[in-house]
C-alpha cells in the first residue's frame, strides 16, 4: 500500500495535485476538509461545531479527525494506498496517524510538500471566493499552520520520508513533480 501526505499550507493546491495523483495511481483520496465540508453541508453538531472553529481559523479537534479517518480506512480495505490531504496538521496528529496505520499493518510512504511563497497562496485562496475565505481569515490560518502545522515535516524527515517540491508553476508543472517522486514508491510495491 502507498500512503502519500500531501502537505502544504491553504491554497498550495494539494486538492488539486490529489485529484491528479488519484487518477495516475489509483489511490484514495482522504481529504479531512472534505469530510468536515461534508458535516458542514449536512449542518450535523460536529459541522456546525467545525464551521465555527474554521471560521476563526481554529483547527478541529484531533479525535474527531482521527476517527474519521479509522472509518474511512475500515471502509477501503482493499485500496492501493491513500493520499492524505490537509492531515496530519500537527506533530500529535502525526503520531496517532503512524499509530492508525501500524494498527492497519501499512504506513506513510512518503510526505511531499507544496511549497509556494505566500503573497501567491494569499491570492488564490482569495480567488476561489468562499465565505470563509477573507484576507484576515486567511492570514490567521497561516500563523496557525507555521505554528503547528510545519513542525510536522520535522517529524516525517526524522524517518526520512518527507520531500519539498516546488508548488508554483503550471498544474501540469507540479504534477510532474509529484510523480517523480511517486513513481518510485509505485514501483517498490508491485
Amino acid at each position: 500500500m502507498v500512503n502519500i501526505i500531501l502537505f502544504g499550507p491553504p491554497g498550495s493546491g494539494k486538492g488539486t495535485q490529489s485529484a491528479n495523483l488519484i487518477e495516475k495511481y489509483g489511490l484514495i483520496h482522504l481529504s479531512t476538509g472534505d469530510l468536515l465540508r461534508g458535516e458542514i453541508a449536512a449542518q450535523t453538531p460536529l459541522g456546525l461545531e467545525a464551521k465555527r472553529l474554521m471560521d476563526q481559523g481554529l483547527l478541529v479537534p484531533d479525535a474527531v479527525v482521527i476517527g474519521m479517518i479509522s472509518s474511512k480506512l475500515e471502509a477501503n480495505p482493499e485500496a492501493r494506498g491513500f493520499i492524505f490531504d490537509g492531515f496530519p496538521r500537527t506533530t500529535a496528529q502525526a503520531e496517532a496517524l503512524d499509530k492508525l496505520l501500524d494498527l492497519k499493518k501499512t504506513a506513510i510512504s512518503n510526505v511531499l510538500s507544496l511549497e509556494v511563497h505566500e503573497d501567491n497562496l494569499v491570492q488564490r485562496l482569495l480567488a476561489r471566493k468562499r465565505p470563509d475565505d477573507n484576507e484576515k481569515t486567511i492570514r490567521e490560518r497561516f500563523v496557525e499552520y507555521h505554528n503547528k502545522t510545519a513542525p510536522v515535516a520535522d517529524h516525517y524527515a526524522r524517518f526520512g520520508k518527507f520531500k519539498k517540491i516546488n508548488g508554483e508553476g503550471t498544474v501540469d508543472e507540479i504534477f510532474a513533480r509529484l510523480s517523480k517522486e511517486i513513481d518510485p514508491l509505485v514501483e517498490e510495491k508491485v
